[in-house]
């Protein structure tokens, strides 16, 4: 999976699937150790989408049948952030029988939560077209499944917000309340920051725009304004800051966001509402060679 930190998503899908396999077959499958054993026993994985996707999280995929059955061979058929069709073969998979019947649930697990994600995502960047706003996702994830759901969100066609605490500086309003006011809250944040990282305030009222603009704010987000608010923020704003809208954002409204002139959108909802699609994967024997 193409991820911003290959190293750290590749730690984090290895836990998950670890964690998967403890949580839903422990000790052992019961359904699936009572069926006859053979070694030679090979089988056929046939992974279909039931309604219409964007396909993300075939590596998590191919990661959990390796888990399963070091042997077994996994073939996409379509491609991370395609678009199919309900009814198309998203992959393939061939191993062990009995492998395959293990790892089914684990495997279309990973998958129907990171197509839903892409899928979900893919509704609200076609609502900008070629609008040069930039959508973004919060930190609003699973716990665990941050850097997978995030990879998704870019499958879908969006951009990561930043990824944690550690890769951006974003001041909110309890920072405000603990700093004490927004100058102090940018100056000593930006005495202790890299001088590559830029610094980001969330502001509610417009007084507190002009209070972030004074103490050289390199991004504002406006934070549950309403549109006359926006409009008038921006004007004060005039380009001497990046202007991100945040806060209950909903999918009608991004046109008319886009059209104001923001520079970036923020929305929640594109991981934390986003659900599993359906997809199912048909098993069968083949032939002992």
């Amino acid at each position: 999976m193409e991820t911003p930190d290959a190293s750290l998503s590749s730690y984090h899908l290895e836990q998950l699937i670890e964690l998967a396999v403890i949580e839903d077959i422990g000790p052992g499958d019961m359904t699936t150790d009572a069926i006859p054993r053979h070694p030679a026993l090979k089988g056929e994985g046939t992974i279909i989408a039931r309604e219409p996707v964007v396909v993300a999280g075939l590596e998590a995929a191919r990661r959990v049948f390796l888990k399963m059955d070091p042997g077994a061979t996994f073939l996409p058929e379509s491609s991370e952030g395609a678009e199919i069709d309900g009814g198309t073969v998203i992959a393939r998979v061939r191993g062990n029988f009995h492998a395959l019947l293990t790892g089914e649930r684990i495997a279309l697990n990973f998958l129907q939560r990171l197509c839903g994600i892409a899928t979900h995502v893919r509704a609200y960047v076609n609502e900008l077209s070629n609008s040069p706003v930039r959508l973004v996702d919060t930190r609003k994830t699973n716990a665990g499944w941050r850097a997978l759901e995030k990879y998704a969100v870019r499958m879908g066609g969006a951009n990561n917000h930043r990824l944690g605490l550690y890769d951006g500086i974003l001041v909110k309003d309890n920072h405000i309340a603990a700093f004490g006011d927004i100058r102090t809250a940018v100056e000593k944040t930006r005495q202790t920051a890299s001088h590559l990282l830029k610094i980001e305030v969330e502001v509610s009222t417009l007084e507190q725009v002009k209070e972030a603009l004074a103490a050289g704010a390199d991004v504002i987000m406006l934070d549950n304004m309403n549109d006359s608010e926006i409009r008038t923020a921006l004007a004060e704003i005039n380009g001497k800051a990046l202007v991100e809208v945040s806060g209950q954002v909903a999918r009608g409204e991004l046109k008319k966001l886009a059209d104001m002139g923001v520079d970036i959108i923020s929305v929640g909802a594109l991981t934390h509402s986003a659900r599993f699609v359906d997809l199912s994967m048909a098993i069968s024997p083949l032939d002992a060679q």
